[in-house]
């Protein structure tokens, strides 16, 4: 039972764990021309440093990269398409945040299965969009939606947008979430209508908010294309004015579009992305518990060698020749892996949907493992059974028949030292997971508890309204913040752009105009009103914050730390005391302070320069700061006043340190995995150590009744048989420290703030390991030093 329970835990282990790496190394293999997609990346270099790389670049890259070189086939642009959607015939309303405007090929190129309407045409003009089958029904219930019209409330004006396509609902293994798209050239009409006359989707080569991506001839390689383009920005890129005024310089790069959710984590990513070394990680941790319970059988195998010597002696002599045996324990080995694997596929179905929401998918996947990773959990299985199941056979084979019908036999020195060393190997894994556990533990829980700089604790915050044209939303704001501040519960309302957690995407260059000659440096820009300060708590270092009543405020600006750091400030003194102003764009901005930096993101990024702009009626969010009482009762305060003033847009709001926190459910979930795979792999060698320990017993039988006999205590048979198994495990222990080491260093190397590495993780570690190994050694030592002498002895 315990060979049997050993393979059917590691068998099941390892077919949960291909099902997760399987299932994260899908994304967006979908579409039959994936393997020929890639997406554009652009680094901006400036002063010679690397300032950022963004996911995202400018309209024009993509169809010049298309016009120059011939191994391209193709190129879509997606631009974020945020909007409150309404359908007035329904009187339903949501602000939608999941969509994108889109070149017509995206259709074709990411495979979009349109189940009404023609792929052809559904985006090939302006005011044309598709949707998904759920925004269809969340719209237009049962009804019919292809050619009916949403309404989009902007607060300059209303546009109509037709919708002229439903797609089934966008897969989810993909790295954009897409519920909708919109006609590429209705952001181009957009543009025109508020007097853009540059063709700015088309032409510019400075807004760089554009996820591109490229459809290669097949059989390209994509890394030769790469190699080109640094020519390609040399001449349309770094060549312009702008960059050589600046000393600044951009390049582009490729990735294929199914490593993205892996292996892309920069600027403007369209989703969370996953982490491709957590998922190879884990991938290499199931093949070790799969290779520990493969290692157990042969422990265990030889442990019952004893009780199988006198067949072996007996069939022998009865004209069995060494191939008849190794042919019959082969088999053994083979139907006994046969029904843990049949026990591990029931297992494995029964357990799936429990293990998808337990690595945080809020679905279950539609399969359980790809095809390649079922190919290769059988080529695994064929193997380990074949390895596993021969050792044994070729110990068992090779017995005397005279000397074990004699009762009489010894296993080699060398086939002692393999089975110590198997079990060290075991260990050694063990031990590494155990402290790779706690310092996943550990690197989670200190970015939790950094001081971030910025008080985000009791902070609802509520996505602003966009319906109100901005002549009357400045006379609506300011008395729906006043009635809240009334609520008894409400200690602060501000506006700002963006709230903490959210990645700013407006920045711009900025330089300062006392050295005009200097290079612009990029500023990540935050729009906030006079209250939002105080509001988290955000300490100025000099100067002072913005004023309602100073009208000159309005060209205003405070910055970071790090923002006067790269403007060449050599305190935040200087910065007041010289009323330094800046340059941006067309605008000269006046600095009157300097905040301390806080983390505006998760401690996985470093803190960006920053510049706070006083904007008291931006409208993106709201953050009101409320007291830990009767929490429920003030949502309802707030639900109450929103709809006084703003009845035509739905309340959407999160709780800001939840939403913050969920920057680290990777890593949390991670740890989890880690954990939970550790402690069975832990189980999985215990089962191991017992056979071994089990056959060192019954060797040792005949010793064991003679140092009784002779008056040997329970202890000191406990110390004798024990002694070698610890000499293991320290051994384990000691090779385990460099390995887990490498392994968590390098892990920890994704993250900007992070912890070192203690020793003290290892000895806990070894601690934990060692005492399990106790247990379970004295189990069988226990057995054999209460077991009455005589009974090992009768025999001699």
């Amino acid at each position: 039972m315990l060979n049997i329970g050993g393979l059917t835990i590691g068998m099941t282990c390892c077919m949960l764990i291909f099902h997760h790496v399987s299932y994260e190394k899908s994304y967006d293999g979908f579409s039959p021309v994936a393997k020929d997609v890639v997406r554009l990346r652009l680094d901006s270099y400036q002063k010679g440093k690397l300032a950022w790389q963004s996911a995202t670049i400018y309209p024009a890259i993509a169809p010049t990269i298309r016009k120059d070189f011939p191994e391209v086939l193709d190129f879509c642009r997606l631009h974020d398409a945020e909007m409150l959607l309404t359908n007035e015939a329904n009187d339903v309303k949501f602000n939608e945040t999941k969509g994108y405007f889109a070149d017509p090929s995206f259709v074709k190129m990411f495979d979009v299965n349109l189940i009404k309407g023609n792929p052809a045409t559904a985006l090939d003009a302006p005011d044309k969009m598709v949707i998904s089958e759920s925004m269809s029904k969340k719209y237009f219930g049962n009804g019919e939606a292809l050619g009916k019209n949403l309404t989009v409330r902007d607060p300059g004006s209303l546009q109509t947008y037709q919708v002229t396509g439903v797609f089934k609902d966008y897969p989810k293994n993909s790295h954009l979430i897409v519920d909708y798209l919109v006609s590429y050239s209705t952001l181009g009409k957009i543009l025109r209508l508020d007097g853009d006359t540059s063709n700015a989707t088309e032409t510019s080569w400075g807004w760089y908010d554009f996820y591109s991506y490229l459809q290669l001839k097949p059989g390209t390689d994509y890394e030769k294309l790469e190699s080109k383009l640094p020519a390609f920005c040399d001449r349309y890129i770094n060549s312009q004015e702008w960059y050589k005024t600046n000393n600044n310089r951009a390049t582009l790069h490729l990735l294929p579009v199914t490593d993205i959710h892996l292996y892309s984590n920069y600027n403007q990513e369209a989703e969370v992305n996953g982490n491709g070394q957590a998922v190879e990680f884990l991938f290499l941790v199931a093949i070790f518990i799969i290779g520990i319970a493969w290692i157990n059988y042969i422990n265990l195998a030889t442990a019952r060698s004893a009780e199988r010597a006198r067949e072996v002696g007996v069939r022998k002599v009865l004209g069995a020749v060494r191939s008849m045996l190794i042919r019959q324990f082969l088999v053994e080995s083979f139907l006994l892996n046969t029904i843990a694997l049949l026990l591990s596929v029931l297992a494995f179905y029964l357990l799936w949907p429990a293990f998808d929401t337990f690595v945080g998918r809020d679905f279950t996947t539609d399969f359980a493992l790809t095809h390649n990773y079922w190919l290769l959990f059988l080529a695994l299985f064929s193997g380990g059974t074949m390895l596993s199941g021969l050792y044994p056979s070729l110990v068992l084979s090779s017995f005397q028949p005279i000397t074990v019908l004699k009762g009489v036999f010894k296993n080699t020195a060398g086939g002692m030292s393999l089975r110590k060393g198997l079990i060290v190997v075991q260990f050694i894994t063990s031990v590494v997971l155990i402290a790779g556990t706690i310092i996943v533990y550990q690197q989670v829980d200190y970015m939790r508890r950094q001081q971030l700089g910025v008080n985000i604790n009791q902070t609802l915050v509520l996505q602003g309204a966009g319906s109100l044209q901005d002549s009357l939303y400045q006379n609506v704001f300011q008395p729906f913040k006043n009635e809240l501040l009334q609520q008894g519960n409400i200690k602060n309302v501000s506006a700002s752009t963006s709230v903490m957690g959210n990645e700013i995407y407006w920045t711009s260059g900025v330089t300062r105009l006392d050295k005009p000659n200097e290079t612009a440096v990029t500023l990540y820009h935050l729009g906030i009103d006079h209250d939002f300060l105080p509001a988290y708590d955000l300490k100025l270092v000099a100067g002072r914050n913005f004023s309602q009543k100073l009208k000159t405020d309005e060209k205003a600006a405070i910055i970071n730390e790090r923002a006067a750091e790269l403007l060449g400030y050599k305190s935040a003194a200087e910065v007041v005391s010289q009323n330094s102003r800046l340059r941006r764009g067309r605008d000269t901005l006046s600095i009157v302070g300097v905040v301390s930096d806080y983390h505006h993101q998760g401690l996985q990024k470093a803190i960006d320069p920053m510049i706070l702009l006083f904007r008291p009626n931006t409208r993106s969010y709201y953050s009101v700061k409320i007291g830990t009482t009767d929490i429920q009762k003030t949502i309802g305060s707030v639900q109450k006043v929103w709809s006084k003033y703003f009845p035509s847009d739905p309340l959407n709001y999160f709780f800001l340190d939840e939403t913050f926190n969920q920057q680290y459910k990777s890593d949390t979930l991670f740890g989890k995995v880690f954990a939970v795979f550790a402690f069975l792999a832990i189980l999985i060698a215990c089962f191991g150590l017992l056979g071994l320990s089990a056959y060192n017993v019954l060797q040792r039988a005949k010793e064991i009744g003679i140092r009784k006999v002779l008056g040997a205590s329970v202890q000191n048979i406990l110390l004798l048989l024990s002694k070698d198994f610890l000499k293991l495990i320290v051994a384990a222990l000691i090779l385990a420290i460099p390995v887990g080491w490498f392994v968590m260093h390098e892990w920890l190397q994704d993250f900007a703030y992070r912890i070192n590495i203690a020793w003290w993780v290892f000895a806990v570690a070894g601690i934990i390991s060692l005492g399990i190994a106790l247990l379970v050694i004295s189990v069988q030592a226990i057995k054999a030093a209460v077991e009455n002498p005589v009974k090992s002895l009768r025999t001699e």
